[in-house]
């Protein structure tokens, strides 16, 4: 009677279940290997021009900071 109770489950997991967790699974996989589309290599370039902007304005604030308060990164790293 046991046994009963583990076939039904067992019977609507492989008939349903796994073929579903399989098509999503090797179809995400596929997706993976295929790499970035059009679109996110575009934007990962777009963020790469912008965190480069930032270190630019970065280093230009920190030399102005520099020549006009010199002091200003031993008050920082105390703080």
């Amino acid at each position: 009677m046991d046994m009963d109770l583990l076939i039904a489950p067992i019977i609507i997991f492989l008939v349903i279940v796994a073929p579903i967790w399989l098509i999503l699974h090797y179809r995400s996989k596929r997706q993976v290997s295929q790499g970035l589309t059009e679109e996110e290599f575009t934007q990962l370039n777009e963020l790469i021009e912008q965190a480069d902007k930032m270190g630019q304005r970065i280093e230009t604030l920190e030399a102005i900071l520099d020549s006009e308060s010199p002091e200003w990164r031993a008050k920082h790293e105390h703080s």
